[in-house]
């Protein structure tokens, strides 16, 4: 029951948001969010208790990747939602408010169905919906940065539909017409039955198709525009959580390819694609103009980072990977969500007009000081944790050489960011500028970075054993 109402609360919402006006679509905007959550944490502790969860006939199903999915995308759609009072114009929040919700909609269908047809119909979903918040300012940027996106992702995901009749001929040329035959349960049990060469080549597209989705170099070139145009809380979303989506329809086929042929191929093409994107992220991110860019280029080289975990394997390189996910979702959204605030005080985006962020608005510029220092993979925050996982997995593998390659990329990219926030933080400050959100606001993003500080530090009560679950489930 608690699947269900998961999905349906965001599309009610999304509905009645239509057509809600005042008042009342500010409380329905509010509750729709907090309900989605309290929905997100009650298919968590269902599925933590019984191993995984179904409703309408198995149609949709959560285990343990899935909840975890479902808690992410909860977690940073209720940031976004705080924070959008302060970063959407007021003329567009009559239009944010139901694609808001749309959009959290198709990504927790995506992630929640047992069905990869209906997964990948919820991922185009999620382009469709995303693509008119990117848009929302209506200036000339970002419309060409929405065409872009929905161009490249839209040619992606169809590139993933190929992928997914390959998977499927093998699966009724094999063995007929299995019932539910494109369910992934119903995959994983007769994959070591499929024909390994046709399921590689169908996971070529697939790689190609989500991997778009996800931003992976040399796919990427979507994201920075779009990232960059769309209001503060969508781009928390997009790099949030987003990207993460389309990892995780890759991690559902490439644990189906590993069972049918081993895991070499699908770990060679992984490793690959991490240390280009990283690789792509660490020259873009020494030299940007745009802090929201920046940002953008930063979730490129952190999927890449989980890329590479996945590639490594093992349960300390896939837990490493599943952690990566949701300390990057918190820190880039934390991010992201500043950057809208800092663009509303100094009226732009460039670093150069950002000059002594720390003097003129001490509560935002401190806050972002310590995000960026998370998302830089310092301790004591969580990406320090699971990087450290990671590489590990890495070298224990036999995989030092590109582990000590994707290190000294880590590297290069650590000094950009490093060099770029310094620019922003210290300096003359400008005059004229007011923190005006103040210390209330700073609450969400206070609790994201302290969510992040557990994962660095000392780990919540059960998160080791939902992480080794997780790698498991995965086939580690």
């Amino acid at each position: 029951m608690s699947l269900v109402v998961v999905l349906a609360t965001p599309l009610v919402g999304a509905i009645l948001l239509a057509v809600a006006r005042g008042i009342a679509a500010r409380v329905l905007h509010l509750l729709a969010t907090v309900l989605t959550a309290a929905a997100a944490g009650a298919v968590a502790v269902q599925v933590s208790h019984a191993g995984s969860i179904v409703a309408l006939g198995g149609l949709f199903r959560a285990d343990g990747l899935s909840a975890w999915m479902i808690g992410l995308i909860a977690l940073v759609s209720l940031l976004a939602a705080i924070e959008a009072p302060h970063t959407v114009p007021s003329a567009a929040v009559g239009r944010f408010r139901p694609l808001f919700h749309l959009f959290v909609f198709t990504m927790l269908l995506a992630v929640s169905t047992d069905d990869v047809g209906l997964m990948w119909v919820a991922i185009e979903g999620t382009t469709l919906a995303s693509v008119f918040l990117v848009n929302l300012e209506r200036s000339r940027a970002s419309l060409e940065a929405a065409y872009k996106y929905l161009l490249i992702c839209s040619v992606g995901v169809a590139i993933a539909f190929i992928g997914t009749v390959l998977v499927y001929f093998a699966d009724i040329h094999q063995f007929g017409h299995e019932a539910h035959a494109l369910r992934w349960t119903t995959l994983v049990r007769l994959a070591p039955g499929l024909p390994p060469r046709v399921v590689e080549l169908g996971f070529v597209f697939l790689l190609v198709g989500y991997g778009t989705k996800a931003g992976l170099a040399p796919m990427h070139t979507w994201l920075p525009d779009a990232h960059s145009e769309a209001p503060a809380p969508v781009s928390a979303l997009m790099s949030g959580v987003l990207l993460s989506v389309g990892v995780y329809a890759l991690v559902r086929f490439k644990t189906v390819v590993d069972l049918s042929g081993g895991p070499e191929f699908t770990q060679r093409l992984l490793l690959a694609l991490g240390l280009t994107s990283i690789a792509t992220a660490a020259v873009f991110l020494w030299a940007p103009t745009n802090y929201k860019r920046m940002l953008a280029y930063s979730s490129i080289e952190h999927i890449g980072v989980v890329c590479l975990g996945l590639g490594f394997g093992g349960l300390a390189g896939v837990g490493g990977a599943v952690l990566h996910v949701a300390n990057h979702a918190l820190a880039k959204s934390a991010l992201f969500v500043l950057s809208g605030r800092i663009r509303a005080a100094y009226g732009s985006a460039e670093i150069s007009a950002v000059t002594g962020l720390l003097g003129t608005m001490p509560v935002t510029g401190g806050l972002f000081l310590l995000a960026m220092l998370a998302i830089m993979g310092l301790p004591p925050f969580g990406l320090f944790v699971s990087e450290v996982l990671i590489f590990s997995a890495g070298f224990q593998s036999g995989h030092g050489i590109v582990a000590a390659a994707g290190l000294l990329l880590l590297v290069g990219a650590f000094a950009g960011l490093l060099r770029n926030a310094h620019r922003m933080l210290y300096g003359t400050p400008a005059p004229a500028i007011v923190d005006v959100p103040g210390l209330r606001s700073a609450v969400p993003t206070g609790l994201a970075l302290l969510l992040l500080t557990l994962t660095g530090v000392a780990w919540p009560p059960g998160l080791a054993a939902a992480l080794d679950h997780i790698a498991r489930l995965l086939g580690q």
